[in-house]
C-alpha cells in the first residue's frame, strides 16, 4: 500500500557556483544590470546527504507563471534587489537553466557594494528556494546504490540570491521524500515476498494431497 505523502510548504535550497556579471547599459543613464544563472540543467549536484539531484530542462515553466519571487543578496529579506511582478527582476528558462536580470537600485549602499563585489569576482555563487510539485520529482536507485532525484516540476519559486557562500543547502523535504520512495519499494519487495510464499506453500500442500 502506498504511503501517504503529506503536503509540505517547506522551502528547498540549492546553491551553485555559476557565472554572474554587472552589465553596464549603452542606453543613456540607465542602470547597469545584475544577470546569471540561479540553476542549471542536467547538471549532477554534489552529494546532498544520500542522494543527488538533477534538474530537467523546463521543470521552472510552470513555476514561473505563479510565482511572485524576490531576488535577494544572501537570502536576507531585508536587502531586495528586485521582484519580477515590479519588473525589476526577469525570469525565464533558455537550454541552460533558470536565468535572472535585475534592474538594481543603485542609490542604495548594499546594493552598490554587491555590485562591486561581483564585479571584482569576490561574489560568484548563486541559489535559489523553491519547492517542489506533488509528483514533481522522480527518484531512481543507481547500481552502486545512490540515489538520484530528478527534479521535473517545481511548483512555487520564492527567491533567487547572490550569496557569499555557497554551503547553505535546505534538503529535509527531499530527503523525506527519498525515505517515502525507499519505504514504497521495501513495501512492494515484502508484498513480492509474501505472494511467492502464499504460493509456495499451496503448491507444497497440493503436493501433499
Amino acid at each position: 500500500m502506498k504511503p501517504e505523502i503529506e503536503k509540505t510548504d517547506e522551502i528547498e535550497r540549492r546553491t551553485h557556483t555559476v557565472e554572474m556579471r554587472v552589465k553596464d547599459s549603452t542606453v543613456g543613464n540607465k542602470t547597469p544590470t545584475m544577470e546569471g544563472y540561479a540553476a542549471n540543467f542536467n547538471s549532477l549536484s554534489e552529494d546532498l546527504g544520500g542522494f543527488r539531484e538533477v534538474l530537467a530542462n523546463g521543470c521552472f515553466a510552470e513555476a514561473l507563471k505563479t510565482s511572485d519571487c524576490r531576488a535577494l543578496f544572501n537570502h536576507n529579506a531585508d536587502k531586495i534587489l528586485g521582484r519580477n511582478t515590479a519588473g525589476t527582476l526577469r525570469l525565464f528558462e533558455d537550454e541552460h537553466g533558470l536565468k535572472f536580470e535585475i534592474d538594481p537600485d543603485m542609490e542604495i549602499s548594499y546594493v552598490k557594494d554587491l555590485s562591486r563585489s561581483m564585479s571584482r569576482g569576490d561574489v560568484t555563487n548563486c541559489s535559489f528556494g523553491f519547492s517542489v510539485a506533488e509528483g514533481g520529482d522522480v527518484w531512481r536507485k543507481e547500481p552502486d546504490g545512490t540515489w538520484l532525484r530528478t527534479i521535473v516540476k517545481v511548483e512555487r519559486l520564492f527567491d533567487v540570491s547572490p550569496v557569499t557562500y555557497p554551503a547553505y543547502v535546505s534538503t529535509s523535504c527531499a530527503v523525506r521524500s527519498m525515505l517515502q520512495k525507499q519505504n514504497e519499494l521495501e513495501t512492494s519487495k515484502d508484498e513480492e515476498t509474501y505472494h511467492f510464499e502464499t504460493h509456495r506453500r499451496r503448491l507444497e500442500l497440493e503436493l501433499m494431497l
